[in-house]
């Protein structure tokens, strides 16, 4: 059975530079589901032109727009690339460069030319599930972000900052703070189940 083999991380993107290559729709796209989920990241766009659509976003973040064709001296300093060009050559041009330089580089819809993929992410508060098909299918990504919405209570955010007060609480070493809080939430599951079953 195929299996997904990604491993998940959370980037602080505050702290890293994106580069994103293009400005049509999918670059707009991308800018709009990174800045949705990460308000505060530091992103560079490098195009010919710009949607206006792209340039209300920027305005939104911290986000530099340089008007430009891609040359492969705009990824000095960059972390993580995002190519998103309608013109194949210079996608493949910029995966290149990026791979030289052990950068992380996401070709739009090109799976076998990303490092990672941009899955769908639902956030509440300091509650964030990020979704992956392993790049098979951003609907069903989309679909289950939806999903998500509506399943994860609105108030699961005060959950966790009253657990994380709580946590301060507790005394021992790591392992009995963990066994604690593992019984303490034991009961979160089953009360969501049995909500689950009753909405059935």
């Amino acid at each position: 059975m195929e299996r997904n083999n990604l491993y998940p991380i959370f980037l602080k993107t505050s702290q890293l530079n994106v580069l994103i290559v293009g400005g049509g729709n999918v670059a707009e796209e991308k800018l709009g589901f990174l800045l949705k989920s990460s308000p505060d990241a530091n992103v560079t766009i490098v195009s010919p032109m710009f949607r206006e659509g792209t340039l209300t976003l920027a305005e939104k973040g911290h986000v530099k727009l340089i008007e430009s064709k891609y040359k492969k001296r705009f990824l000095k300093g960059q972390h993580i690339v995002i190519a998103t060009t309608d013109v194949p050559e210079v996608n493949v041009k910029v995966h290149k460069h990026c791979r030289k330089r052990s950068i992380l580089i996401n070709v739009a819809d090109n799976p076998p030319y990303c490092d990672f993929y941009m899955g769908g992410i639902v956030t509440k508060g300091n509650v964030k599930v990020a979704i992956s098909t392993n790049g098979k299918s951003p609907t069903t990504a989309k679909r289950l972000r939806q999903f998500f919405e509506d399943v994860i209570p609105e108030n699961v955010d005060d959950l966790v900052k009253n657990l994380n007060e709580y946590r301060k609480t507790i005394k021992g070493d790591f392992e009995q703070k963990v066994e604690t809080l593992n019984e303490f939430t034991k009961g979160l599951i089953e009360t969501s189940a049995i909500k689950s079953n009753q909405e059935e």
